[in-house]
């Protein structure tokens, strides 16, 4: 039996404002912060205190409604979600539910199999609970409460089950990521906890429209891990059908040692948690004049972005893509070729998505990090389009460049990297290398013509990498042609 994979998310993105959802305790790093540093009764949950609405993290909620084209709802309600865990010290969580404030909106991802439009079924405002940490003794287990992200502000993205691949959900987290980055809401370092996707997997007969059992995947903080558990999970619950097994609701998590989902507990259904109206909170009310102001406050969006750069740059939709999918990395290529206008912008973009991330990657920091200034690196892509220095010595230049921030001129001119270009030194260098090798020379002239390449890798050798690639090659092929008609 073959089945059809059916996916739905749900993202809780950790809005960056400067204080709590519903009260003034400053957001704090909880990777840094002393633990409980960053509480108050009211978002310790003491009986006897009132929650106030943030008014910073309803504007950053709607510049994410607004950009996603969701139908924001002039009033939304708070609700109580009840259940018992040990990091939700009120014995509730403040969310939305019946009301939210947005719904129906659409985000568009490029996939393997092309453009897709992925519907968004609701965005809501809720506090985050607490942390955990456990830890596991040779005495004895137990388990440390911090309450410093109590309280932080949440805005909770649905989508309708329209991802039908491990791919795509990697497609429509890195497009939703790269969004909240470019609206300033969110830093989107999963790693951190800031930004958490919860991918809600079930697979069913092809042909069907009913939607099979579904579980939820939690504790992902990559984009690798978020595609691989999304596909173990589908290989799991089709594996079970096949058998002839049921599969159950359930929330699980990922381990990615064994590279497997595990079960963490029975999934809840919405009537479980008991919702209703928070009664110390009045209706959420949304002016028109208040949305008008944020959807003309909005920034430039990575969609009208990528067709931007492809039509003003001249790059294919794929370099578009990568270079828009981090705002700061958008804003490094444009600075890099509006300071030379004259260098192909295609080039320079092959040097940031190539050579550059490669460096990045490899030292673990961001272009923001990076001491190479745009400028900089538009040079060197200028230097070797015109020939001053081949690809060869670029690359070593550029590693250069991260490690001290120097200027690529100053580094070519101080290890003395400048490409031969002298037609005369090279058609010397060809022929010292022809007389040396006669026994290659003699294999090229009966038929065996792969050994030009030895022997244009040994005059590069001879000039030490610095040879200009194209002439050598037609000075090199003159003299064997030469030595043919001979």
């Amino acid at each position: 039996m073959q089945f059809e994979t059916v996916i739905g998310l749900e993202v809780h993105a950790e809005l960056e404002t400067q204080s709590k959802m519903f009260c003034a305790c400053p957001i704090v790093d909880t990777t840094q912060a002393q633990p409980n540093s960053a509480v108050c009764p009211v978002c310790s949950g003491m009986p006897g205190v009132l929650p106030v609405l943030n008014q910073r993290a309803v504007e950053y909620a709607l510049r994410v409604a607004v950009a996603l084209e969701c139908e924001v709802l002039p009033v939304s309600i708070f609700a109580r979600k009840n259940y018992f865990y040990p990091d939700l010290p009120k014995g509730y969580q403040i969310s939305q539910y019946e009301q939210p404030l947005a719904r129906n909106g659409r985000l568009v991802i490029y996939t393997p199999a092309g453009e897709q439009t992925v519907r968004i079924r609701r965005v809501h405002l809720e506090e985050d609970t607490g942390k955990l940490t456990h830890v596991h003794q040779a005495e004895q287990d137990y388990s440390l409460i911090d309450l410093n992200r109590a309280g932080v502000p949440l805005l909770e993205i649905v989508t309708e089950p329209d991802l039908h691949s491990p791919e795509a959900v990697r497609a429509y987290a890195m497009a939703l990521r790269s969004l909240l980055r470019c609206l300033g809401v969110n830093s989107g370092d999963m790693q951190k906890g800031v930004l958490r996707i919860e991918p809600n997997v079930s697979v069913r007969p092809v042909g069907s429209q009913e939607l099979g059992t579904r579980t939820e995947i939690k504790n992902l903080n990559s984009f690798r891990v978020l595609e691989r558990s999304v596909a173990f999970e589908v290989q799991r619950q089709s594996e079970l059908l096949r058998a002839g097994q049921r599969v159950v609701q359930e929330t699980r998590g990922w381990d990615d040692v064994a590279g497997v989902t595990v079960t963490q507990r029975v999934k809840e259904e919405a009537d479980d948690y008991r919702y209703f109206p928070e009664p110390d909170l009045p209706p959420l009310v949304i002016e028109p004049g208040w949305l008008e102001a944020v959807q003309a406050a909005l920034p430039e969006l990575p969609a009208a972005r990528l067709q931007r750069f492809q039509a003003q740059y001249q790059l294919s939709k794929y370099d578009a893509g990568v270079l828009i999918e981090d705002l700061p990395v958008a804003d490094f290529f444009e600075q890099a070729v509006r300071s030379d206008p004259q260098t192909p912008a295609k080039l320079i973009a092959n040097w940031i998505s190539g050579d550059l991330f490669g460096l990045l990657n490899q030292a673990g920091l961001s272009i923001e990090q990076t001491r190479i200034a745009p400028e900089s690196l538009a040079d060197l892509a200028r230097l070797v389009m015109q020939g001053a220095i081949n690809q060869t010595s670029a690359k070593s230049v550029l590693a250069e460049m991260f490690q001290s921030g120097q200027t690529p001129e100053t580094i070519v001119k101080e290890r003395g990297l400048e490409q031969i270009a002298d037609e005369q030194v090279l058609s010397q260098m060809a022929a010292q290398i022809l007389a040396e090798n006669p026994a290659q020379v003699a294999a090229y002239l009966e038929g065996k013509e792969t050994v030009a390449r030895w022997l244009f890798g040994q005059v590069m050798r001879l000039a030490h990498g610095q040879a200009h690639p194209a002439l050598l090659q037609k000075l090199l092929e003159q003299k064997l042609q030469e030595k043919k008609i001979k």
